[in-house]
């Protein structure tokens, strides 16, 4: 590795978002380029600009001078450089955005889509729409979810519930079936609630999910709370899920050993990149149990192609917009699935767009 780089860019939400727990009006990615033999690899992760300090105070001359074909070394390097800078959380975030952009400099150099690299498991990866946010009103929500199931035919939706830290159960419950209404019942319908509800409220809410049909609840519970994700579990009929938060390796074996859900998530911007994600992915297997990818769907796509466990992956509308409008190579979810590599274009196949700097703060 001859250099490595990062940037900030921070894109304006189309309106204000929220979920159970949180509100937002901006969304920041920060970059992390790296480059060998005039090839550039790109990775990114969602979070704060501090991840951009991170990247060049801790880990840009780790990797800086190592051989480009050895990434499992350079991310166990990174992690060592970073034990007492607190690994976990912004730090992860780096580590993740590096790890990416050297997986993706590899492909390049070899001149390989990335999942070829990685190895295929499948040509198509299954999606599900993702959004509904809590601020959303009625038409809004019923258009977000129509444009998913009937113009792009993604069988599989999700909506955030969970609204005020559960003090809005009610309204949950109304928008949970005003989704079921708008999809109708061929459709697979998801709810996250994104840690906001109690154990006892999470159980007793699932009595009306059950009414609608709902096979996916996300998060009923804080993940921090694994023996609560499993009570919950063992109470309800829809797969729990959780680990979108995992920033180490241990931390998904802890939540498998606690039985805490039916399909265990994780997102390849935190855990580690794309050489920790396919870790996880391997101990899911090894209980039995399928994976899915958070967020970040053009990173997770070709990953998740690579690995036979896989359920399915999160076609989040805010990270859609954003991959969408600043980078080129877009996947196209048409029918309910994605196909990385396809196009046969190396790496991961996206680029930056001349235009994104308008986004950009440093």
């Amino acid at each position: 590795m001859e250099s490595v780089e990062t940037a900030v860019y921070t894109v304006p939400t189309g309106v204000p978002e929220a979920d159970g727990t949180l509100a937002w009006d901006a969304t920041t990615l920060v970059t992390v380029r790296v480059t060998a033999a005039d090839v550039t690899g790109l990775g990114w992760s969602y979070g704060s600009p501090a991840a951009a300090e991170a990247v060049r105070a801790h880990l840009a001359a780790v990797v800086t001078g190592r051989p480009a074909w050895d990434v499992p070394a350079a991310n166990d390097e990174m992690s060592r450089a970073v034990r007492n800078a607190a690994r976990p959380g912004v730090i992860a975030h780096a580590v993740s955005a590096v790890d990416i952009a050297l997986w993706d400099l590899k492909a390049r150099l070899l001149g390989l889509p990335l999942v070829g690299l990685l190895g295929a498991a499948r040509t198509e990866v299954p999606v599900y729409g993702s959004g509904g946010f809590t601020t959303y009103d009625d038409g809004r929500q019923d258009r977000q979810l129509r444009a998913w199931t009937e113009e792009s035919g993604i069988p599989r939706v999700k909506i955030k519930i969970g609204e005020s830290w559960g003090a809005r159960e009610e309204r949950d419950r109304d928008r949970v079936s005003r989704a079921r209404r708008s999809v109708g019942d061929a459709v697979e319908l998801y709810v996250d609630a994104n840690g906001g509800y109690t154990r006892k409220q999470a159980v007793r809410l699932a009595r009306h999910l059950d009414a609608e049909g709902v096979l996916w609840f996300e998060e009923p519970v804080s993940s921090d709370d694994p023996a609560g994700l499993a009570e919950v579990r063992a109470a309800v009929s829809a797969d729990v899920t959780a680990g979108e938060y995992g920033y180490t390796l241990p931390y998904f074996h802890h939540m498998l050993a606690a039985g805490a859900v039916d399909c265990l998530q994780a997102d390849v911007t935190r855990c580690g990149g794309i050489t920790v994600w396919q870790r996880v992915a391997a101990l899911a297997e090894a209980r039995g149990l399928e994976i899915s990818g958070h967020c970040a769907p053009h990173l997770h796509a070709h990953v998740a192609a690579a690995v036979p466990n896989l359920r399915h992956l999160e076609w989040f509308h805010d990270h859609v917009r954003i991959e969408t409008a600043l980078f080129t190579g877009a996947l196209d979810p048409a029918g309910g699935s994605v196909r990385p590599g396809a196009d046969g274009s190396p790496g991961h196949g996206m680029a930056l767009r001349s235009d994104a700097e308008r986004y950009r703060e440093r």
